[in-house]
């Protein structure tokens, strides 16, 4: 049995966040202790957000001492964030057990630079708190003054078991970001044309063809449901625009009417602003494609 410990009293986010990534990355055979009694956190095994040092080697992530903890950006850290640091690819890996080592790592890294760094940022005052931020969310499920028979341990542990879930899903959206730049990648580089990238399921590939610097890319192929579309590839990454939109003949025409135009005997549709199109096969899909790049 692990005994980790942190401070009881008022909770944060990132003690909760904390926790979630141990209870991640060590499963069950955990038990949390909440006190400030030095004694009992000196023989406990990992302690964090008290105890007044930071030694990963000793199992020791506070950061409140007046020399703080901070990422190499100078940022500061919170318990959360050096937790994440040592055992962020340990929780990864146990949430998504098939995942390679390279992939938990690139996971682990997206997580610090999004969910557990804003975490930090909000436990040291360097975010303005809102009343929908997360961290301000879990920070509401400490008991109340006017709540004087609330357990706060018990509050503590829905709250963290909160932090949890999202901890998870978290992990999940990550893992799928670096699963799609991975089908991506092996897509456009098999590719006949650079122009045009097929892919085989219906993965988000926005993000994956900046990251990539796909600069070649005009189209992504892909399919939506019982058709096939064709995505006109943004000039930069949030962009409106296109790198080339469809052709302006296209736009707005539907079912036979773009049949007609472009001898593609299954198009469906093209949207008026001519950034999608679609068909109803694969090879129609290809086909309008393959139109667009040529118009």
């Amino acid at each position: 049995m692990t005994v980790v410990a942190t401070h009881n009293g008022t909770f944060h986010a990132d003690d909760c966040f904390a926790y979630a990534i141990l209870r991640a990355a060590l499963g069950d055979g955990i038990e949390l202790v909440r006190t400030r009694d030095l004694e009992i956190l000196d023989r406990a095994d990992v302690v964090f957000d008290v105890g007044g040092s930071c030694d990963p080697a000793e199992g020791r992530y506070d950061h409140h001492m007046r020399d703080k903890p901070l990422r190499p950006n100078g940022e500061p850290f919170s318990s959360a964030g050096l937790v994440w640091r040592d055992y962020g690819v340990r929780a990864v890996r146990a949430l998504f057990p098939t995942v390679s080592d390279t992939e938990a790592g690139r996971v682990a890294a997206m997580l610090d630079c999004g969910l557990i760094r804003d975490v930090d940022l909000m436990d040291n005052g360097a975010m303005t708190p809102t009343p929908g931020h997360f961290s301000t969310v879990l920070e509401a499920f400490n008991p109340s003054f006017a709540e004087p028979d609330s357990d706060e341990n018990a509050a503590f542990a829905e709250a963290a078991h909160l932090a949890g879930r999202v901890l998870s899903r978290a992990v999940a959206r990550a893992l799928a970001a670096v699963l799609a730049e991975e089908t991506v990648a092996q897509a456009a580089a098999v590719t006949p044309d650079p122009r045009v990238v097929v892919l085989e399921t219906r993965v988000p590939w926005e993000d994956a063809v900046f990251d990539l610097n796909l600069t070649q890319v005009l189209y992504v192929v892909r399919p939506a449901g019982k058709q096939w579309t064709v995505s006109a590839v943004p000039p930069e990454r949030t962009s409106f625009a296109q790198r080339h939109p469809l052709p302006a003949a296209w736009g707005g025409l539907r079912d036979d009417d773009l049949a007609r135009l472009t001898g593609v005997a299954d198009a469906t549709f093209c949207h008026p602003a001519r950034f999608v199109c679609g068909a109803k096969s694969r090879d129609g899909a290809v086909a309008l494609a393959r139109l667009a790049v040529e118009s």
